[in-house]
């Protein structure tokens, strides 16, 4: 059995990943914006998980681009290759640590997707990235801001503070990050990030997503949103309160803010149900730039 964490998160994966983005700004990006579509790219995808950009993006472009998907998991990529195994464009999935695998110098284009706040070195990472890429050739990085998102619900009949401590989440992100070099709210960084890294052309846009629970809306769609939120944490149970409030103290709350998060997480998980209105931004951060070597 698998010890890697996200080996273990593939449903999560599958139902979360639809929140995000809208097909249609994914595809002005790809052929309007970055010109992606003009002829044939090769593209790798750092942490790809079970391949999900890799399914957005490569319909979108040129006869003849291909795939390549890098990822620690071993059942994340048995799961991408089952996913691709029909795909009329070539596929290439490797398993392995990215810090530990050498890449060729031969893509058009590198992208990750909520990959670089999970590693400790980000810019290593973006440094590795930029080294794997042509001359010309472009990074994508799509990456979370936690606390743009957290402020991005609205849960109608409540006051926003009776769903979300802005306040305290800032704090507890930013000791997150101070203490184990994960940054949650790395998707704001990036455009610093590849900047001091030498990249050019550098650009930052934001998803245009905003996903709405509309309880007269049809029942099948209503609860696939529904159990997507839940899924992603949104009006999730916390559990045992002991146990909750111990894990946030460790990440440097003090017991009365731990309590007061517990209380609300607890009444949260109550009032959010299927037959109540919600409206939520992602807020994906969406950085590009283009090497010149």
């Amino acid at each position: 059995m698998s010890d890697y964490y996200w080996d273990s998160k593939i449903d999560y994966l599958s139902k979360t990943r639809g929140l995000y983005y809208n097909d249609d700004y994914l595809e002005f990006l790809v052929k309007n914006v970055w010109k992606m579509s003009l002829s044939p790219v090769r593209i790798i995808d750092f942490g790809c998980g079970y391949g999900y950009l890799g399914t957005k993006l490569l319909p979108l472009l040129s006869e003849g681009s291909t795939y390549t998907g890098v990822d620690a998991g071993c059942k994340l990529i048995d799961h991408a290759t089952d996913v691709f195994k029909d795909a009329t464009f070539k596929t290439e999935f490797i398993q392995g640590d990215v810090k530990q695998l050498v890449f060729e110098q031969k893509y058009d284009v590198v992208v990750c997707h909520a990959f670089l706040l999970h590693v400790e070195n980000p810019k290593e990472i973006l440094q590795k990235m930029i080294s794997c890429l042509v001359d010309r050739g472009r990074i994508i990085c799509f990456e979370p801001h936690w606390i743009s998102g957290m402020a991005n619900y609205s849960l109608y009949g409540y006051d926003s503070s009776d769903v979300v401590q802005l306040g305290f989440l800032q704090k507890l992100f930013e000791r997150d990050a101070h203490r184990s070099g994960k940054d949650g709210n790395i998707g704001i960084k990036i455009p610093v990030y590849l900047s001091q890294l030498g990249v050019k052309q550098i650009e930052c846009r934001v998803s245009d997503k905003v996903n709405f629970l509309d309880p007269n809306s049809e029942f099948e769609k209503t609860n696939a949103l529904f159990s997507s939120l839940k899924e992603d944490g949104f009006g999730a149970d916390p559990g045992e309160q002991g146990q909750f409030i111990s894990n946030l103290m460790n990440r440097g709350a003090t017991y009365e803010e731990a309590q007061n998060e517990y209380r609300l997480e607890s009444f949260l998980s109550k009032a959010f149900k299927n037959d109540t209105f919600l409206t939520y931004a992602a807020n994906m951060k969406i950085t590009t730039g283009v090497i010149e070597r």
